[in-house]
């Protein structure tokens, strides 16, 4: 077994670092420098190869042509890589014994000095997020590679790489091994909940455009793609005495939940509607400030019975009593609405739209309601015609969301915490309209005790294991109803 490896060129030093710890195993081959400047790069035993990006298709095709052995590694950084002892021979050895068409290892970083563990997550059929984490170094089985290279039809600039494992999953499996095989120097130290909005930073927008185009893509070939075709709503319901209900779970909240009730209770509409707060047992003094708005009749105030209720099951609580209007509209209890026209203008979009969801928009601001980056989440890769495939690439869908109560009766919301409303949305999705609003809704208020503001590695990947989950779940049902709407229409030919 041999190995041709691909690095990135930006420093002589950390570069000749690199090299050398590859250099370690004999079974490395050729080592190809990806050079991104006009000038040709010499270092001894190296080769140099020019690239316009390093995630681009023409890159990709370029390790095709010069991967002249069973496998290819291609490394994504440009600061130093060690490999662990034998580590290589460890990763050929697995990728031979299962066949993968590309593996992926748990390995070190070094974090401003000091060496800490960094576990990744396995791949799943769902696993369709762009930024989905495969550390820095990936190997792939050079004839998947190549195979995968040679259908790919359109020129990316930022979408390649992710193009290449979408193409490569179709045939091959994607292997984790969950085994520490390199170091790598982590540079971006930002907090979790820093970094959780980057993939909707308006900045991005070509490079969404291109992960969506390259999604779909893959979407239609695995039969998962939902053509724009969605069942009619018919809002003639009767038996619910309000148009809307704004349900609110809250937990230890005190600090932020009078505003959030303020926020509700100044909602001026042409309906009647209530406010439906699911106090799930809070120590903080949360119970007390939610009673101080008792006078106020269109508030009901629920501490459940069952004491085992996640954020969904606290949802399922306020959907399912008796008052819940005909328009369930969530509220966080962080959070506000930005004026008092709010409630209306979701609830005008439903008729308007004819859709049994809603999502609006929402602007990031800290607990003083001062804006901050990157501002205004506006969630426009959400197209009429293709939102519902493309939420199966992003990890959320936007905020504030509102659900026609009947429809979310059926469906029901899973009793968890985290995911809950992307794993509605999808479901939605498959056979409804969801409605967009682009003015701005609600101000998404980021603050130390926002449940996902510092999560450690531990609870980050249990979130994106779980949201691959339901994406996994979503794209089998997804396949299953194309697969009997097509048996329908094969009957009656």
């Amino acid at each position: 077994m041999k190995i041709n490896c691909f690095i990135p060129f930006q420093d002589f030093e950390q570069t000749k670092a690199t090299v050398a710890s590859l250099r370690e195993s004999p079974l490395v081959n050729r080592i190809f420098l990806l050079n991104g400047s006009e000038n040709e790069v010499f270092m001894e035993g190296c080769e140099n190869v020019w690239m316009d990006t390093l995630y681009s298709t023409s890159t990709i095709r370029t390790l095709s042509e010069l991967s002249d052995v069973e496998y290819t590694l291609l490394y994504t950084k440009t600061s130093t890589l060690r490999m662990g002892y034998f580590a290589l021979e460890r990763l050929l050895k697995i990728a031979e014994d299962t066949g993968a068409g590309m593996i992926y290892s748990d390995h070190y970083q070094i974090i401003n000095g000091e060496k800490k563990n960094a576990p990744l997550i396995a791949y799943q059929k769902g696993s369709l997020r762009d930024d989905f984490n495969f550390g820095s170094v990936m190997i792939y089985k050079t004839v998947s590679l190549y195979n995968a290279v040679k259908q790919m039809n359109h020129e990316y600039r930022f979408a390649g790489l992710y193009d290449l494992r979408l193409k490569i999953s179709q045939k091959c499996d994607i292997l984790h091994i969950n085994e520490y095989l390199y170091t790598e120097i982590e540079d971006d130290t930002r907090k979790s909940g820093e970094k959780l909005f980057d993939y909707v930073n308006p900045k991005n927008r070509d490079l969404q455009i291109e992960m969506e185009h390259a999604c779909t893509g893959h979407l239609k070939k695995i039969g998962a793609f939902l053509q724009p075709v969605f069942r009619e709503i018919d809002f003639s319901t009767k038996g619910f005495e309000y148009e809307a209900s704004v349900i609110i779970p809250v937990r230890n909240r005190i600090r932020t939940i009078a505003d959030a009730i303020r926020s509700v209770l100044s909602q001026k509409t042409a309906f009647r509607f209530n406010l439906i707060v699911i106090d799930n047992y809070s120590t903080d003094g949360t119970t007390e400030e939610i009673d101080k708005f008792a006078d106020d009749k269109r508030l009901i105030h629920i501490i459940p019975q069952n004491t085992e209720l996640g954020i969904g099951g606290c949802w399922n609580v306020g959907v399912h009593h008796p008052q819940c209007g005909k328009f369930a509209v969530q509220l966080d209890s962080d959070d506000v609405y930005s004026d008092e026209n709010a409630l209306q203008k979701i609830v005008d979009a439903f008729y308007e739209q004819n859709c049994a969801m809603v999502v609006g928009t929402y602007k990031l601001t800290d607990i003083h309601l001062h804006e901050i980056p990157p501002g205004v989440i506006d969630h426009k890769e959400w197209t009429p015609d293709n939102g519902r495939n493309n939420a199966l690439r992003i990890n959320g869908l936007g905020a504030p969301r509102a659900f026609y109560t009947p429809v979310l009766r059926q469906i029901k919301v899973p009793n968890t915490s985290y995911g809950e409303d992307y794993a509605l949305g999808l479901n939605f999705s498959r056979d409804y309209q969801i409605g967009r609003i682009y003015d701005v809704l609600y101000f998404c208020r980021r603050w130390e005790e926002n449940s996902d503001a510092a999560l450690d590695v531990a609870k980050q990947n249990a979130h994106n294991t779980y949201k691959d989950r339901i994406r996994t779940w979503e794209l089998e049902a997804r396949i299953r109803k194309n697969k009997e709407n097509e048996m329908i229409f094969n009957f009656y030919l």
